[in-house]
């Protein structure tokens, strides 16, 4: 990297500090056609706390035939648990949330849909029924002194159903909150929000009750609004970013969702806005180089390609 670049240039009104919540390790690589060796994912994790990400999804104890990509759940977490990054794992059920606390986990997330159409599609279930099952899984955990975070898919557009008003997210944001979830990401999952949208749902929580500061963003690049919302989600005072290293991820259930919004370009962002992180661009970068080259692609996250051909630091 060019030193002194991307000169920060602070905007009033912005927060100090953002806490990115990386999701390649999870999200990305279960979008994956070929598996991911064990050994593999577990170095992956291991750079990206090494490059200063402090929140990283670990995997998924879902079954083994809905996502094969995460089948080795109970043989990565204790590879990496003695990090000292939070690593949050996805339950779907009560059984999943008995695999991860057997293991250790001690920040859990479930997986919600705001559309009837990707509840159907995701969890074989309604909205309401998705609800009562995540009930029972919410409670267990934060008996056993779990984080929950409750991920809400489809907040701002479905493939099936078409724009999603913004009252239906709202109920179901507030419905997972009250159930005990400590935080919400609201999740675009086939990138289809623009930065309207996004400041009028984050508005219509905060008249609903919901504060910002439990609210996290989760936007896809598919139409190349990711950071232009990200931008509109930190102007209301959200302080928590889901990112994916190199752009890795999809939807396995939503054909149209591409990647998730890159971290490093998030980084790049965050930095000229002078806006603190904790993360090295250049370890970060080159870990997502290394991981593009096992999957045996680019990445296609901007600022990695841009960075990456002054880095030597990825080769073994």
């Amino acid at each position: 990297m060019t030193p002194g670049l991307p000169m920060s240039v602070p905007v009033h009104g912005l927060p100090a500090r953002v806490r990115i919540h990386e999701v390649g390790a999870r999200d990305g690589l279960q979008n994956e056609q070929a598996v991911v060796p064990t050994e593999v994912k577990a170095e992956f994790i291991r750079r990206l706390a090494d490059a200063g990400l402090d929140t990283i999804e670990a995997t998924s104890f879902v079954h083994p035939e809905w996502v094969p990509q995460l089948a080795d759940a109970e043989r990565l977490f204790p590879m990496v648990s003695e990090l000292d990054a939070r690593l949050p794992v996805l339950v779907p059920n009560e059984r999943g949330l008995d695999r991860a606390l057997a293991l250790g986990a001690d920040r859990i997330a479930v997986f919600g849909s705001a559309t009837e159409s990707f509840a159907k599609a995701n969890l074989n279930r309604t909205v309401d029924a998705a609800l009562a099952m995540f009930a029972p899984v919410v409670a267990r955990a934060k008996e056993a002194g779990a984080h929950v975070r409750g991920y809400l898919s489809m907040c701002f557009g479905d493939p099936w159903e078409g724009p999603v008003p913004v009252p239906q997210v709202v109920r179901v944001c507030r419905a997972l909150l009250d159930q005990g979830c400590d935080e919400l990401s609201l999740g675009d999952t086939i990138g289809v929000a623009t930065p309207g949208h996004v400041t009028a749902l984050l508005t219509a929580l905060n008249e609903a009750g919901v504060g910002t500061d439990v609210l996290g963003v989760h936007f896809h690049d598919t139409y190349g609004q990711a950071l232009a919302n990200t931008l509109a989600a930190l102007q209301h005072g959200v302080t928590t970013v889901d990112a994916s290293a190199g752009g890795l991820g999809g939807c396995p259930y939503a054909k149209s969702a591409t990647g998730n919004l890159a971290t490093e370009d998030l980084v790049w962002m965050l930095q000229g806005l002078g806006i603190e992180t904790g993360v090295d661009l250049d370890r970060l970068t080159a870990t997502s180089v290394w991981m593009a080259e096992r999957l045996g692609r680019p990445s296609p996250s901007r600022t990695v390609r841009a960075l990456s051909s002054s880095l030597d630091s990825h080769k073994e």
